[in-house]
């Protein structure tokens, strides 16, 4: 691969993308103790990468499934699908199949993840959001 300023002609033009995570506000959502920090989305289909933060005591409350993949890379907290178990600490990384019913969750400490899909959230906005924004 060539240097920066000697690209071949031809080659695509793209945008880099560099954020202070640090930097930007946490964006409410309409189920109470949860917020994110979108850091990449892409608008036609769906997929995107965020910081989500649960506060202790925030539950997603009912079993669900996603329209697409999910993958989840803990970075400190405790949060658990109860259901199953299966409980994320810093440093768990997790993957949810598309179509997976997996759920309810409870966050036993204040949690943040990075939260990334491949494609849309869901099939259909879940009844726990008052703002349809909340499930992309």
């Amino acid at each position: 691969m060539g240097e920066l300023n000697n690209i071949p002609e031809g080659a695509p033009s793209l945008d880099e993308i560099l954020l202070q995570s640090a930097d930007m506000e946490w964006r409410a959502k309409s189920l109470p103790g949860l917020y994110e920090k979108m850091l990449w989305r892409n608008e036609e289909t769906g997929a995107s990468i965020a910081l989500i933060k649960f506060e202790k005591g925030t539950s997603i409350p009912k079993p669900h499934s996603h329209a697409s993949n999910q993958f989840m890379f803990c970075l400190s907290g405790r949060y658990e699908y109860t259901s199953t178990g299966v409980t994320l600490v810093a440093g768990s990384f997790y993957c949810n199949p598309k179509g997976n019913v997996h759920g309810p969750t409870i966050a036993h400490e204040d949690t943040v993840v990075i939260e990334i899909y491949d494609g849309p959230h869901y099939p259909q906005v879940p009844d726990w959001y008052t703002n349809a924004a909340d499930a992309n």
